[in-house]
């Protein structure tokens, strides 16, 4: 286990086999089924994960109850509560799995030791950061200024099998708009 995780560093930096190995050593496998949580609202996040395979999602859950998607990860992607991570403060997000995955887990000291050990894993999560504030930034902008039809059509470009991987129900929260909302717009899109 581990290869995706050396094939994602590979591809943000040139790292040798060494560094690669010494990388790998500081994370932990760890597997999950469907629906367990990873991470769970009012805990401390002290772990960063990579997901080898499956999907998993985090939210926030309202006064009223209602689930608000923020993040979805599949395989290849990085998955935490990093406000959580960074402050030590309990998080107000929940991590659940949508498919059963296998992990890869690297906790905060270890993750701190590691970034001084290997200068080429600083700049692959500075790169990582960086292209998450990036998205954080589109994802912000397309909810402020995009219709509820427009954010769809710009899901499917990005993910085009997302419908595939997760229930319509998430998709909406995920996009901030009701179940009916949805319904309504794959309806328009496919006359």
């Amino acid at each position: 286990m581990a290869e995706l995780l050396l094939q994602s560093i590979r591809e943000k930096v040139s790292a040798t086999d060494e560094e690669l190995l010494i990388c790998k050593s500081f994370f932990t496998p760890k597997k999950l089924k469907k629906k367990q949580f990873l991470l769970q609202e009012g805990d401390v996040c002290n772990r960063m994960t990579f997901v080898e395979s499956g999907a998993l999602f985090s939210y926030a859950t309202n006064a009223k109850g209602t689930q608000n998607v923020i993040q979805v990860a599949f395989e290849g992607w990085w998955i935490s509560d990093l406000y959580s991570f960074f402050t030590q403060e309990p998080s107000t997000l929940n991590i659940e799995v949508l498919e059963d995955a296998e992990l890869l887990m690297i906790d905060r000291e270890q993750h701190e030791h590691l970034l001084a050990r290997v200068p080429k894993y600083e700049t692959y999560i500075r790169l990582l950061y960086q292209n998450a504030y990036i998205a954080l930034q589109r994802r912000v902008e397309s909810t402020i200024g995009l219709t509820a039809e427009e954010k769809y059509i710009r899901l499917l470009e990005q993910y085009p099998t997302i419908l595939q991987r997760m229930p319509l129900n998430l998709v909406a929260s995920y996009l901030g708009v009701t179940p009916e909302t949805l319904s309504r717009i794959r309806k328009q899109i496919s006359l």
